[in-house]
């Protein structure tokens, strides 16, 4: 501020010089006159200046030993601040280093006590292992069986103990739930066969025709064979013609076509006039009695099953299966039964009875077909089914009675359960004599494959198989286990109606002589 001041004065001072000079032309007598108060001004000037000059200076030394008094004070705050918290600190830092000093102490206290406990639980466990082998040498003298065959000893009993535990277990169980599921299950279906009375019809693959007489076999015959080979060529069937007194055997693995001919023969021996000409007549007219009867029995069977909306050519087909036959029971029959039986489940446990009785009439649809058609029955009424707008539940009751795939609905398990009631009814069907000793021998070697069976034997035509164990390997225990591993085994790997009881026997023999 006094630079600046005395900047100006000297501007002023050289102002005035410069106007003296300019001016000292005409004015150097004012000049002259004038010097002596510009002087004085000038000077007076200057000391102002000089003085404010000062003052200012004065000022501003004051106000900065001020902020620097000030910043000094806050600085000293700071610090004071700052050296008692380190001090604080330094307090924490040695009460922790304190404390830490103390636990270390404690902790080699520990470890010394500690170790101590060790040699003391060494020593201890040197003395129960010494005692142990005294203690198992003393036991193997006195049991007389090594630590090897005691051990073998206690795990057979273990096993033992086991299998008794098992089997009272699978005991239980399975009796509750035999006591939970047998009475619903043996209500409904017992409802349903008492509600359900059918006839089975045990039909073949011929069919006997009388004569009046031996001398109309020559008559059918024909000269030279004449009237039989046209009879067999306009038939499709065969005439067994042998020395059965006063009969004829029509003969034909297609049911329908063998009924055509039994009529076409029933009336050639009623007409009495047997040639070719006649025999094709009468075919003709036979044939349209039979489909007329095939169109009846379908709408009769419908009806009695209660089935609504079928088309006419499934109807057909359900006519056609009066003349088919499932080891001697009849198809239709048998249709009407499962449609009967499985309504009868439906309507007991509350789910669709009308699928249900449709499902059960058209499940072996395919019957009638498979003798005109490659492919199995099942296929078939499947293929068929659906090209008449059967539903997808229907569809798959067909497609699931046998097993072939998952059932989807409530409707295919009850058509398979109906299923096998129907044909596992005693007196139901029958099976040729061949299949029957295959299905026994197989029955005897799947039970025959268990360790500790002796011999086993396929009674009651295999829905009984009695087995004899060996007592020395099988045990009382063991042999409700084996039951039930023989049981799984017969439901995996065989297919049988009904169910088949497993009957285990486990006999122990001891005999004395006294002398």
């Amino acid at each position: 501020m006094v630079k600046i001041l005395i900047g100006i004065a000297i501007g002023i001072i050289a102002g005035v010089i410069a106007g003296y000079f300019i001016g000292v032309a005409h004015r150097k007598r004012v000049a002259e006159s004038a010097i002596g108060s510009a002087e004085k001004e000038a000077n007076k000037i200057i000391s102002e200046a000089m003085t404010n000059a000062e003052a200012k200076k004065k000022e501003a030394i004051l106000e900065a030993k001020d902020e620097i008094h000030k910043q000094r004070t806050e600085t000293e705050k700071e610090l004071r601040e700052r050296r008692s918290e380190v001090q604080r600190l330094e307090r924490r830092l040695n009460q922790k280093e304190e404390n830490l000093d103390k636990k270390t102490d404690n902790l080699e206290k520990k470890e010394e006590i500690l170790e101590g406990k060790l040699k003391d639980a060494d020593a201890k466990m040197e003395e129960l292992e010494r005692l142990k082998s005294a203690e198992m040498a003393n036991l193997e003298r006195i049991s007389g069986y090594s630590q090897e065959q005691a051990k073998a000893y206690i795990l057979s009993r273990l096993e033992d103990k086991l299998d008794h535990e098992k089997a009272l277990k699978i005991q239980e169980f399975t009796q509750r739930t035999r006591e939970e599921s047998d009475a619903l299950a043996t209500e409904i279906i017992a409802t349903a066969i008492q509600r359900c009375a059918a006839d089975h019809s045990a039909e073949t693959t011929v069919s006997t025709v009388a004569l009046p007489n031996d001398d109309m076999k020559g008559r059918i015959i024909g000269r030279e064979g004449r009237n039989v080979r046209t009879f067999e060529m306009i038939t499709g069937v065969n005439l067994i013609i042998d020395d059965t007194p006063e009969a004829i055997t029509v003969s034909s693995f297609d049911p329908v076509r063998r009924e055509v001919a039994r009529l076409t023969l029933e009336k050639l021996i009623q007409d009495g006039r047997i040639h070719p000409a006649r025999i094709e007549e009468l075919f003709e007219k036979s044939k349209r009695e039979v489909e007329q009867t095939i169109k009846q029995t379908g709408e009769k069977a419908v009806i009695k099953a209660g089935v609504n909306n079928v088309n006419h050519e499934i109807v057909k087909l359900l006519g056609k299966l009066k003349y088919r036959t499932s080891y001697g029971q009849n198809v239709l029959n048998h249709s009407l039964e499962v449609s009967y039986i499985a309504g009868l489940m439906a309507t007991e446990l509350g789910t669709d009875v009308k699928s249900a009785k449709r499902a059960g009439l058209l499940h072996d649809i395919g019957k009638a077909l498979d003798h005109e058609m490659e492919g199995t029955h099942v296929a078939l009424g499947v293929e068929f089914a659906k090209r008449y707008k059967e539903n997808d539940i229907i569809l798959n009751a067909i497609e699931a009675h046998h097993g072939a795939v998952e059932p989807k609905s409530i409707t295919a398990i009850l058509v398979q359960a109906a299923d096998a009631i129907s044909a596992a009814r005693p007196g139901a069907r029958r099976e040729d004599l061949q299949n029957y000793i295959k299905r026994l021998q197989a029955l005897e070697e799947v039970t025959t494959g268990f360790e500790g069976v002796d011999k086993a034997y396929a009674i009651q035509a295999g829905r009984e198989v009695r087995i004899i164990v060996n007592p020395e390997k099988i045990s009382d225990d063991r042999m409700v286990i084996l039951a039930k591993e023989i049981a799984e085994k017969i439901e995996t790997t065989m297919d049988y109606p009904g169910e088949i009881k497993v009957n285990l026997i486990r006999e122990t023999r001891a005999q004395g002589v006294a002398k």
